[in-house]
């Protein structure tokens, strides 16, 4: 995103800034100062244990705002005690950085005791709640704050995992704030994602994940795909306001706001699933990774260690997307990825033409920063009409919009 787009997405925004008391409160005035030399109005609330590691006077001084605490007033005439309601009104977006276990307990089971809680209940709807958590690592991995994090997903919060650092423990690991940059850049990216709803009308199927065929009661063929790709862009389709129908195999993920979520086991499970939406999808976006094979028979009992070899038959699944390659209408999309070991773009253009394609994605599977159990990808797009854009590594979220805005150029009327 250019400067000048920067300015134009935070231009007279209304920002609440929730700062609850974790030592990396300390970063939050930097943050407050970039806000409002991009030209957002910026209204700062404290709980109480924040005041010990940042002072009011400083952030008033940045933010041209008298810093809230308390629901009620108390010395302060002028503050109104319905003031939570008009700020709920006003803000165009509620961001809580630091969010320590605390805040997200009150958070995620809706207390209100302070003004920051109070306002995080009374914000509109419609307004996104951008939550950044930081504590030390095995705070963060607790079961409690990982349930309630699950929660605030749920109710639409959109959750900025904390980098991996030096905590303030001493101790290496992940839960560290980032850098009042990184902020910045996240809730400028909500906000251009926020106004630009270029997929509004389009229905988006993705599929994503392993599938898993069974051998037995207990024993399943598999691979070790981890529906991030997926994940990542059923988010960004549904950010940008795509109806959007996410079909996955087992994965513990969470869903994406405001997206569909069909679970599956089998291939046959999953093409049984996204074939209802065939006909009507405008989208169809295969990034799961589909078993080729499946066992001829699942024993119905657990099969015992009898001798030293055991054989299996193995018999063909369907091919989901060369399924809806061969029925897709003139106006409908089919993408596809290509993870490959050998002769990758020989391999990824032939199956293209195969199935049909407007787009596949290429990766490959001998680059330890793509394809499976990694958080990021190196993808090289091709398309059916010989275009051809290698993207850089980048996290699987900055490429699933890469994607997106790459093979649906034909939707955007702006400039997402």
């Amino acid at each position: 995103m250019s400067h000048h787009d920067t300015l134009n997405a935070l231009h007279g925004k209304h920002i609440l800034l929730g700062i609850s008391g974790g030592i990396a409160a300390y970063k939050l005035p930097l943050l407050v100062r970039l806000l409002k030399k991009a030209g957002a109005d910026v209204q700062v609330v404290l709980t109480q244990r924040a005041k010990e590691f940042v002072t009011p006077a400083v952030l008033e001084t940045l933010s041209q705002r008298k810093v809230l605490c308390d629901i009620f007033p108390t010395h302060d005439a002028k503050q109104d005690w319905t003031e939570h309601i008009r700020l709920g009104e006003w803000a165009d977006m509620f961001v809580v950085a630091p969010a320590t276990a605390h805040t997200l307990a009150k958070l995620a089971h809706g207390l209100s005791d302070d003004m920051l809680s109070v306002l995080f209940l009374a914000l509109r709807p419609e307004r996104p709640r951008l939550i950044f958590p930081s504590m030390d690592g095995e705070m963060l991995s607790a079961p409690a704050v990982q349930r309630n994090l699950a929660l605030l997903r749920q109710d639409g919060c959109i959750i900025i995992e904390p980098e991996y650092g030096e905590l303030a423990s001493g101790l290496i690991g992940k839960g560290r704030l980032p850098e009042p940059e990184t902020l910045f850049k996240h809730i400028t990216e909500v906000f251009a994602t926020s106004a630009s709803k270029w997929l509004a009308g389009k229905c988006i199927v993705v599929t994503a994940g392993a599938t898993r065929e069974r051998l037995d009661p207990v024993r399943f063929i598999s691979n070790f795909s981890t529906g991030k790709m997926g994940f990542a862009l059923a988010e960004a389709a549904a950010e940008w306001g795509a109806k959007t129908i996410l079909i996955t195999g087992k994965t513990p993920l969470p869903t994406p706001p405001n997206v569909e979520r069909i679970d599956v086991e089998s291939a046959e499970e999953m093409l049984a699933a996204a074939h209802a939406y065939f006909e009507r999808c405008d989208v169809f976006i295969a990034a799961a990774a589909v078993a080729d094979y499946r066992p001829e028979h699942i024993a119905p009992q657990k099969l015992k260690k009898d001798s030293d070899r055991l054989v299996l038959t193995l018999v063909k699944n369907p091919d989901i997307l060369l399924e809806f390659g061969q029925q897709k209408r003139a106006h409908q999309i089919a993408i596809g990825f290509a993870l490959e070991t050998s002769h990758a773009l020989e391999n990824a253009r032939a199956k293209l033409e195969k199935k049909n394609l407007d787009w596949i994605a290429l990766n490959c599977a001998n680059d330890p920063n793509a394809g499976f159990e990694v958080d990021t990808n190196r993808l090289t797009l091709l398309s059916r009409t010989g275009e051809q854009h290698a993207l850089p590594l980048m996290s699987k979220k900055e490429a699933a919009r890469a994607l997106l805005k790459l093979t649906l150029s034909k939707f955007r009327t702006d400039s997402a």
